[in-house]
C-alpha cells in the first residue's frame, strides 16, 4: 500500500493579540473556564503539521466567538480576525484555508460578514458557537442567515461553546472537558428537530468531536419524535447522517465507532483541534489514530482526506 496521504485538517484554531486582549477586557481571563488563553503563531503551526503530518490547516476563531456583548464591538472585532485568517490563507493557500467567523447572535451583522468573508476573502466558510450567549442554531431569529448560507451552498463550521448555566453544571471544571460535548449534541438536535436541515439543506455543516454525545442519543431522538409527534414527518438519523463530523479530541478507541454505528463513515473528517490541544495532545492523537484499524484495507488519512475533498468540492 503506497504511503497515505497528509491529513486535511478542518478542525484547527488561531488566536491574535487584539482578539485576546479584547476577550480580556470583556472579562474574559479563563476562557470557558482553562488555565489561559494559549499561544498562537503561524510558523508554530506549520511546524506542528509538517510533524504530524498534516498538509492543510482549516484555521478558525474558537469558543467563546467574538461577541462578548456589544454588537457593534463584535462586528469590529470578526472583521478583524477574519482579515488576518485569510491574509494567512493568500500568503499560504497550500498550508492554510480559513472558516470565518460571524458576530452571533448578531443576525443582521452576521449576515453582512458573512457576505464580506465570501465574497471579498474568499474564505471556505463559516465558523460559529453551538450557542451565541445562550442563542441556539434552531431559534427562528438566525432563519434569515440559514436561508441565506443555504443560498449559497456555504460550509457552517459549530464549534461548541459553554452552554448557559454552565456555573451549575462544571464544579469548576473546565467546560471543554464535558459540557462542549453535551452542547454539540443539543446544537445538532434543535437543528435538526427545529427542521433547519430539512429547510436549508444546501448548508454543509461540520460537528466538532465526532458529535460529541450526538452518536449515543441518535436512536433516543428519534424514539421521542415517533411516541411523542410534534416535529413533523422527519427522519432524524438520516438528517443526523447528512451532517460531517470531525475527529478532534479523542476518536479511540470509542468516538470513531460510535459515530461509524450511528451515522457511518462517508462524512468523518480529520481535525487537531490545535492551538487549543498543546502540541504534544496533537502528536498523541494523530499516533492513535495512524495505529487504529481502518476499513476496507484503507487508512484513517486516506479516509478522511477522501472525504475532505468532497466536502469542499460540494460533492
Amino acid at each position: 500500500m503506497s504511503e497515505a496521504p497528509p491529513f486535511v485538517d478542518v478542525h484547527t484554531h488561531f488566536v491574535t493579540e487584539r482578539y485576546v486582549r479584547a476577550a480580556r477586557e470583556a472579562g474574559i481571563g479563563r476562557p470557558d473556564g482553562m488555565p489561559d488563553w494559549p499561544s498562537w503563531s503561524a510558523r508554530g503551526a506549520l511546524a506542528l503539521m509538517d510533524e504530524a503530518r498534516i498538509g492543510l490547516s482549516v484555521l478558525s476563531v474558537s469558543s467563546p466567538g467574538t461577541h462578548f456583548g456589544d454588537d457593534a464591538a463584535a462586528r469590529a472585532l470578526s472583521r478583524e480576525v477574519n482579515e488576518f485568517g485569510a491574509g494567512l490563507r493568500r500568503e499560504r493557500p497550500d498550508r492554510f484555508g480559513h472558516f470565518a467567523a460571524l458576530p452571533l447572535p448578531d443576525v443582521e451583522g452576521a449576515l453582512a460578514e458573512a457576505a464580506y468573508a465570501l465574497d471579498v476573502l474568499g474564505a471556505d466558510g463559516l465558523a460559529v458557537e453551538t450557542n451565541a450567549r445562550g442563542v441556539y442554531l434552531g431559534d427562528a431569529r438566525c432563519a434569515p442567515l440559514w436561508a441565506e448560507l443555504d443560498r449559497r451552498g456555504a460550509i457552517v463550521f459549530v464549534h461548541p461553546t459553554s452552554p448557559p448555566g454552565w456555573e451549575a453544571l462544571t464544579s469548576g471544571r473546565p467546560r471543554p472537558m464535558m459540557e462542549f460535548l453535551f452542547d454539540t449534541a443539543r446544537a445538532a438536535a434543535d437543528l435538526v428537530l427545529g427542521g433547519v436541515t430539512v429547510r436549508h439543506p444546501g448548508i454543509r455543516w461540520i460537528l466538532t468531536h465526532g458529535g460529541g454525545a450526538l452518536p449515543l442519543l441518535a436512536a433516543r431522538l428519534e424514539l421521542f419524535r415517533t411516541l411523542f409527534p410534534g416535529d413533523g414527518d422527519l427522519d432524524v438519523r438520516a438528517e443526523l447522517g447528512g451532517l460531517w463530523y470531525d475527529l478532534a479530541g479523542t476518536p479511540f478507541p470509542d468516538q470513531v465507532p460510535a459515530v461509524e454505528r450511528a451515522f457511518g463513515l462517508d462524512r468523518v473528517l480529520y481535525g487537531s483541534d490545535s492551538c487549543w490541544t498543546p502540541a504534544p495532545g496533537v502528536l498523541a492523537q494523530v499516533a492513535s489514530i495512524d495505529a487504529a484499524e481502518a476499513p476496507e484495507g484503507s487508512t484513517w488519512r486516506a479516509l478522511t482526506t477522501r472525504n475532505a475533498r468532497r466536502l469542499f468540492s460540494g460533492e
